[in-house]
């Protein structure tokens, strides 16, 4: 069955990975059951907070040089685009790049606009945008609200063009549509594939597409070591990027909810082979992804080479961290695919992982062949007893981390920080997806959770003065089982 297939919308992740929002047990349990689709997930009844795709489809779309977003969207739905802004100013300088400012407008729909329509107000929102920015190309972002009245972004999209000469570019990641926020990264990508793709007119061997987000610059010296050019994907990428990415030897990402559908589409639909082995966080998944590049660029002795001396050259700081932390826990907060790719270096570093929880999880993959980083995180350490599924919902993660008390509690997104501070767990956030990858990033990560730990007296304190908005009971009882619970007594 086709990845990609030539219509205006992505399937959502539902219906095309299976994924899930809820699952408590152990890692065995959920991969054996993963690959057999027969995962129970009764789901909630009742949900704290939560995200939406449109958000997720703005870390690609924001952060496109030469490209302006009309968010057809009442005006709250903006409300990520002043962190988005500073986060790309600071990228931009961090890669040495021109300062990339987020070029946004809202088409600000309201009430009266879901009656009667809101096609005008996006007309005129489209050529503001091209007067106010001079634009390349224009992301049209749709919206619970544009999706509930049925805008027709296509043919508004096509009439615009019309008039500007450049491609406008519809990306349909309405929040109802998915509770997989997720989604929105493979709306976004959908859209870039259907309008801004072209087909390779030379093949540039030395060249690697790399799927990340808007992270610092370090895979261009990681792989400069085998003489390779890196070609960074969505986030901080030209048009003219974009559009040559298909001239790449080989597609790798650096992680499996970001890009795994982009990746198997460029392999289908342009030959772009996909790098389908764990991406580079810890040793042993940095060594795999090392000679899997090098096969697809012809330097696989140059690889081992590079993979010996790096080894050695790691080797004496390696081993003091791993003194300095064994015997110590580790609990990981992340997105799916992501906190196996921070458990898998905590590994490394001597530490024992107590506990995971994911996001969401996909049952299955675009590819049968692609990489499923639950499976090799679990042969390289071992079942992992505590994990879960869970969707941000505070009230649920708080009692996990109350009842399991790690040492360090290691998060991938800013707003998961406070989970384990209020509770006086030391907590490391890796909001810098890019920071880790490598040798270097091993010890990098391992540096960190020794200054860390050095302040688990501030983080004593911060939990003498937190107060938890929940009852005694909840905090009190060892943990629910929550795929069963009601969620009562809060």
């Amino acid at each position: 069955m086709a990845v990609y297939k030539d219509m205006p919308e992505v399937e959502i992740r539902e219906r095309r990975l299976n994924a899930i929002l809820s699952y408590q047990g152990d890692a065995e349990t959920l991969n054996i059951q993963s690959k057999k689709r027969k995962v129970k997930c009764p789901g909630s009844s009742y949900n704290q907070c939560s995200q939406c795709a449109e958000g997720c489809a703005e870390t690609i779309t924001y952060h496109v040089i030469g490209a302006a977003v009309v968010s057809h969207a009442p005006i709250g739905c903006s409300i990520g685009v002043s962190p988005r802004h500073i986060l790309s100013r600071a990228v931009s300088k961090n890669r040495g790049l021109p300062e990339h400012k987020v070029q946004m407008i809202s088409s600000n729909i309201n009430e009266e606009d879901t009656v009667y329509g809101a096609s005008k107000k996006l007309f005129a929102a489209i050529y503001e945008a091209d007067r106010r920015f001079k634009p390349k190309t224009i992301f049209l972002q749709a919206s619970c609200a544009s999706g509930i009245i049925g805008e027709d972004m296509e043919s508004i999209a096509r009439q615009a063009e019309e008039k500007l000469h450049y491609p406008v570019v519809p990306v349909y990641c309405e929040g109802f549509k998915s509770n997989i926020w997720s989604t929105g990264f493979d709306a976004a990508f959908h859209a870039v594939l259907r309008r801004l793709v072209k087909p390779a007119q030379k093949k540039q061997h030395d060249l690697v597409n790399i799927f990340n987000f808007a992270g610092s610059d370090t895979f261009i010296p990681f792989l400069h070591k085998l003489g390779l050019r890196v070609n960074y994907l969505v986030p901080m990428a030209t048009l003219e990027q974009i559009a040559s990415l298909t001239e790449a030897a080989c597609t790798a990402h650096i992680c499996e909810t970001l890009a795994t559908y982009v990746a198997a589409a460029l392999e289908e639909q342009y030959g772009v082979p996909e790098v389908k082995v764990p991406p580079p966080f810890g040793i042993n998944w940095t060594d795999g992804w090392l000679r899997e590049i090098a096969k697809y660029t012809d330097r696989l002795d140059l690889a081992e080479q590079v993979i010996a001396q790096e080894h050695e050259r790691i080797q004496p700081e390696l081993e003091k961290l791993r003194t300095q932390l064994a015997g110590k826990t580790v609990y990981v907060l992340s997105g799916d695919a992501f906190a196996h790719n921070l458990a898998n270096i905590a590994k490394d570093l001597n530490l024992k992982v107590i506990g995971l929880s994911t996001l969401h999880h996909d049952l299955h993959f675009e590819t049968p062949q692609q990489v499923n980083t639950l499976d090799a995180l679990i042969k390289s350490n071992g079942n992992i007893k505590n994990v879960t599924v869970c969707n941000k919902q505070p009230y649920r993660i708080l009692k996990l981390l109350q009842d399991i008390k790690p040492d360090v509690l290691i998060v991938r997104h800013p707003n998961l920080a406070p989970f384990g501070m209020k509770l006086g767990i030391p907590t490391l956030s890796e909001g810098d997806g890019n920071y880790s990858i490598g040798y270097d990033g091993v010890l990098k990560f391992g540096r960190r959770l020794i200054e860390l730990l050095a302040a688990k007296n501030l983080f004593n304190n911060i939990a003498l003065h937190a107060k938890l908005p929940y009852s005694k009971w909840w905090q009190q009882n060892s943990i629910v089982n929550f795929n069963n619970t009601q969620d009562g007594g809060l």
